[in-house]
């Protein structure tokens, strides 16, 4: 199995977590794609990921499974110890649906904004093969989602110790990424947001965190 990364992307970080936490990143080979160079553009790797985005997970069948969500979601049942996605049907769809939230409210927000602000990004303001303009007014949106993705992230925190109920999940890894995302592009956590900081420094903490 091969994992193609791109280590500062926060994307195949999340995988990159889940790895490291599953116990694997000895077991699987990773292998640097350099974005800023646009290697995921080229044809070679285009055979690999048709979608032309890291991370990828590339099966010993060669099957390529894109997508970071979709790459735990194979690790997950693949290697089942220890569990982070939740074990009942209650702990998996309550787990499912902050990660989602989080995805949605923390990493698009903070997608938004560096993509259609950052120089790097012009004319490639969406991932994939095509290329699209940047949009001044989706950056300040971003913004905004970001600020309300602190707001209720905080809120959740102040009822649980950890993002998807009382134990480390996907949607903490999901957070996590998101937090420090939006914290690369000067959105930082407020100094009123306890719970939010609490739980920061106690994932942040984690090994896997500092890969």
């Amino acid at each position: 199995m091969k994992f193609y990364d791109c280590q500062p992307a926060p994307s195949p970080r999340r995988v990159r977590i889940f790895i490291a936490e599953k116990g694997l990143s000895d077991k699987i080979e990773t292998v640097q794609i350099d974005l800023r160079s646009g290697a995921h553009l080229t044809p070679e790797f285009e055979r690999i990921n048709p979608f032309r985005t890291v991370p990828a997970l590339e099966l010993d069948d060669g099957t390529c499974i894109s997508e970071s969500i979709a790459c735990c979601r194979y690790l997950e049942a693949a290697f089942p110890e220890p569990a982070l996605m939740g074990r009942t049907p209650k702990e998996q769809a309550v787990i499912a649906m902050w990660e989602h939230r989080c995805e949605w409210d923390g990493f698009i927000a903070g997608s938004e904004l560096l993509r259609n602000t950052a120089a790097g990004f012009k004319d490639r303001a969406l991932t994939g093969p095509r290329d699209h303009g940047q949009i001044a007014e989706l950056a300040g949106r971003g913004r905004r989602r970001l600020a309300w993705f602190h707001d209720f992230l905080d809120q959740r925190l102040a009822e649980c110790a950890y993002v998807g109920g009382d134990a480390y999940s996907v949607a903490d890894i999901t957070a996590l990424i998101s937090v420090d995302f939006a914290a690369r592009q000067k959105v930082a956590i407020p100094e009123t947001h306890a719970n939010l900081l609490r739980w920061h420094a106690q994932v942040s903490a984690r090994p896997s965190a500092k890969l």
